[in-house]
C-alpha cells in the first residue's frame, strides 16, 4: 500500500508527513490546532506501524497539558484584574494621610516642619542627625539619645543651629548610630502627606504622590500614619 508523501491538512497546518515544522511555520500551536494535528496523525500512520498505545497516550497528556495550561492562565488573568480592582480600593484610603518612606529628602514649606525617622538596626548609644541643604551646607545637627533598634523619630521646624529661619525648599537628612567608639551611618526616612494615587501597568504597581516629593513607589512605604 502506498502512503502519500504529504497530506492537505498537514500542508494547512505547515507541517510534513513526519510532523516537524517547516521552517517557516509557526512554532507554537493552540489546543485547537493540537487536535487537528494529532487527529491527522493517526489518519496518515503506516498501517503496518500503527502507533502504539504509549505514544497514544502520550499524545493525550500533552493535549490535556495544554488544554490546562490554557485554563490556569484565563484563571491567572481574572485574578490578576481582580487584586488590580482590589489594591485600587483600598489605595483610596491613603489620601492625606502621612507615610514614612525611604527618602532621605524632604520638602519644608513656609512655616511647616520637616518629620521623619532614623532606621536603627539595633540599639545604639547615642543617635545623631543633620539637615543638610541641597549645597551640602550643614544647618542643623540635632541629638537622639539612646535608642533601641526600630525606628527614631525627629522633626525639625526649619530654624537653624545658629537660630535663622531657613527658607523653604528640600533638606536632606543624613544620621549615625554611635556605640562607643563606633560609628555607623544608618538610614533616614522622611514623612509626608499622600496627595494621589496611580495605579501603574506592568512592574510600575502602585504608586503615590507625596508633597514635596513628587511620585515614590508603593513599596518604598515603611509606615502609614
Amino acid at each position: 500500500m502506498s502512503i502519500p508523501s504529504i497530506n492537505p491538512e498537514l500542508e494547512a497546518l505547515g507541517l510534513s508527513r513526519d510532523l516537524r515544522p517547516k521552517a517557516s511555520a509557526q512554532q507554537e500551536l493552540g489546543a485547537e490546532a493540537f487536535l487537528k494535528l494529532m487527529i491527522t496523525q493517526f489518519r496518515n500512520q503506516d498501517p503496518f506501524k500503527p502507533l502504539e498505545s504509549g505514544e497514544f497516550l502520550g499524545q493525550l497528556a500533552q493535549f490535556g497539558t495544554v488544554s490546562g495550561l490554557t485554563e490556569l492562565k484565563q484563571e491567572f488573568q481574572g485574578l490578576a484584574r481582580s487584586l488590580v480592582s482590589n489594591q485600587a480600593l483600598q489605595a483610596s484610603s491613603l489620601l492625606g494621610r502621612d507615610v514614612l518612606v525611604a527618602r532621605p529628602t524632604g520638602y519644608l514649606a513656609a512655616g511647616g516642619t520637616v518629620s521623619g525617622a532614623v532606621d536603627l538596626p539595633s540599639a545604639a548609644q547615642q543617635g545623631r542627625g543633620q539637615g543638610v541643604t541641597p549645597a551640602g551646607a550643614v544647618v542643623r545637627s540635632f541629638e537622639l539619645g539612646p535608642q533601641g533598634a526600630g525606628l527614631a523619630r525627629f522633626s525639625w521646624d526649619g530654624v537653624a543651629d545658629d537660630g535663622s529661619v531657613m527658607p523653604e525648599g528640600a533638606y536632606t537628612f543624613r544620621a549615625q548610630a554611635i556605640s562607643g567608639a563606633s560609628q555607623a551611618a544608618v538610614q533616614a526616612l522622611i514623612a509626608a502627606p499622600v496627595e494621589s494615587v496611580t495605579m501603574g501597568g506592568g512592574q510600575a504597581g502602585l504608586s503615590l504622590t507625596l508633597r514635596g516629593l513628587g511620585e515614590v513607589p508603593f513599596g518604598d512605604v515603611r509606615q502609614i500614619g
